[in-house]
């Protein structure tokens, strides 16, 4: 075991108390596994899981398994698998050479529930599913199967029919013979397998007749080797199913299931089925379109991995379901970007500012901090020169109250880094349009400070040389739904989806250094930027191009989640 042994969850008390002398992994190493289904995108609800997997396994020396569960072919696609990878690999976890696929265990899962049959077991029932409800009964009313009793070389025929193919979708299923009046309805002698006529996106049509997951999963972690079999909470009224396939199959060790909480988030959907929807109807530009949770949705909006474990440590873990602000994420890459992020300056909205004291055919060059709480990020030079950008909105003709930003005649306001201000007037074309703002600056004051140490009550404005400026596209996102439970009853998700979630700005006006950045690689966060009182953003990898910027606001400098 590791060194480190403070019990942080409700897990990590069970497995260390397991690993006591006398317990029941007295001298194991600590085994888990993280099973995601092949077909879609993992997204933020999956960290949580494969957190806790990869997480509890390290914490404690063990390992980790990587197990596509591709028991049930009707969507599974290698695009998706190639995705999980690539995610898991992004968040800093790795499997080693332990990458399985449950369809790997087709064979041996069929020769078990042959011997299930064998000992009486298990049975070929012919309820359609019309009858299996019928005869599902109530908490009064057991339930029921005509083909309980079928004498066991009979079941052995049919099981075997099915799988070569002889039957019908729907005709049969293989049952497990468990307890017909229990009151956990799993335990209801439960469907093992099922007719499906299906290609598989491995095993082609080898196989026609499919496990049910809850008879295959206890089977692969048993196989596996896996000690504890972490999951979400619904599956808690499922564990005695599972315990019951572990005993009463020949496996070669008994893992343990322990459940927690999945992760809810307002303002989003986790249904794997209704992002598809949303990517096939055309809703979002695709998995990874920055509004989506995803992981690769994530990546490319500029999360980062330190970002979302940490999320997901913060968090926690435990028995009750609840749901998390959206915010506290956003929270949680803020604090890790302004640690690291590099300080730039950007102009959204621009209008042309001119110092008209400043000479005309001067230029000059400005050191600035690249991050100022890193020592070790250096500097950069930015050049100043007559005709600058600012944001249209630090300029306001008619000011309202408490206004501390250019207005003629009004207070001297700092341009980051270079000069002191004062606003004398501007120009209009024909539209009444501001489209320049006229300025003289105080010589005496490089660097923002006054010669004579005089107060300035404006504000510090960012801004870009104008004859350096480069042109970029600026992608401004907001909550994917208005609806802050778009999964609510009574709810259709699609109604709840925000009209105003993505806004594109274009003309935006950013330093030069940022035409230089290189293009960020596949399955890699993108360097992140701060634009200076405008947020944190990064280079979106899919649609920017030597010559076309396009950047990603991450999140907003604001706070919303400490504020509220």
């Amino acid at each position: 075991m590791a060194e480190e042994t403070m019990s942080t969850n409700f897990i990590h008390a069970i497995i260390e108390e397991e690993l006591q002398p006398g317990g029941r992994c007295e001298g194991k190493r600590v085994h888990t596994r993280f099973p995601p289904e092949p077909n879609g995108y993992l997204h933020i609800g999956h960290c949580k899981a494969l957190t806790i997997d990869f997480g509890t396994a390290e914490k404690y020396g063990g390992l980790c398994n990587l197990r596509m569960d591709d028991t049930n072919p009707a969507k599974e696609d290698t695009e998706y698998v190639d995705a999980i990878q690539e995610d898991i690999h992004w968040l800093g976890f790795d499997w080693d050479d332990r990458f399985y696929y449950g369809s790997d265990y087709f064979e041996k899962t069929y020769e078990l529930a042959v011997s299930l049959i064998k000992k009486g077991l298990a049975y070929v029932c012919e309820l359609t599913p019309d009858q299996f409800r019928e005869f599902r009964g109530d908490t009064t009313t057991p339930a029921k199967s005509p083909w309980r009793d079928r004498p066991v070389e009979e079941n052995l025929d049919l099981f075997e029919r099915m799988k070569n193919g002889e039957f019908p979708e729907g005709r049969y299923t293989l049952r497990a013979k468990i307890d017909l009046a229990s009151g956990n309805f799993n335990m209801r002698d439960p469907v093992l397998y099922r007719i499906r006529y299906i290609e598989h996106h491995r095993q082609g049509t080898k196989w026609c007749i499919f496990p049910m997951y809850d008879f295959a999963h206890p089977i692969q972690d048993a196989l596996e080797g896996i000690t504890h079999s972490l999951c979400s909470l619904e599956y808690e009224n499922h564990r005695p199913l599972y315990d019951w396939v572990v005993d009463n199959c020949d496996l070669p060790s008994k893992p343990r299931q322990i459940e927690f909480a999945r992760l809810g988030i307002n303002y989003t959907v986790m249904s794997k089925r209704k992002l598809r929807l949303l990517v096939e109807e055309g809703r979002v530009s695709g998995w990874d379109d920055p509004r989506m949770p995803t992981l690769c949705g994530l990546r490319r909006r500029g999360y980062t991995p330190e970002a979302i474990r940490d999320f997901c440590e913060r968090i926690g873990v435990s028995k009750v379901d609840s749901t998390v602000d959206w915010a506290f994420l956003e929270s949680c890459l803020r604090d890790d970007l302004n640690e690291t992020a590099q300080r730039v300056m950007g102009v959204l909205r621009p209008v042309r500012l001119t110092i008209t004291n400043y000479p005309e055919d001067q230029q000059e060059e400005i050191e600035v901090e690249n991050n100022p709480l890193d020592p070790e990020a250096g500097t950069r030079k930015i050049t100043f020169s007559r005709h600058l950008y600012v944001e249209a909105d630090d300029f306001m003709e008619e000011p309202v109250p408490k206004y501390k930003r250019l207005t003629p005649g009004g207070q001297e306001c700092r341009l980051k880094g270079a000069y002191l201000i004062r606003c004398t007037g501007c120009v209009k074309d024909e539209s009444g349009q501001v489209v320049e703002v006229l300025c003289e600056y105080d010589p005496e004051s490089k660097g923002g400070n006054p010669a004579d140490g005089r107060k300035v009550k404006g504000a510090t404005i960012h801004w870009v040389d104008a004859a350096t400026a480069v042109d970029a596209e600026i992608r401004l996102y907001d909550y994917l739904f208005s609806d802050a439970a778009p999964d609510g009853p009574d709810k259709d998700f699609l109604d709840c989806l925000n009209p105003d979630s993505l806004q594109v700005l274009t003309g935006c006006k950013v330093e030069k250094s940022l035409a230089e950045i290189p293009m960020p690689e596949q399955g890699k966060t993108a360097q992140a930027y701060q634009f200076m009182r405008q947020g944190y953003f990064c280079l979106d990898h899919r649609d920017a191009s030597p010559g076309h910027l396009v950047f990603n606001r991450s999140v907003s400098l604001k706070d919303g989640f400490k504020k509220k």
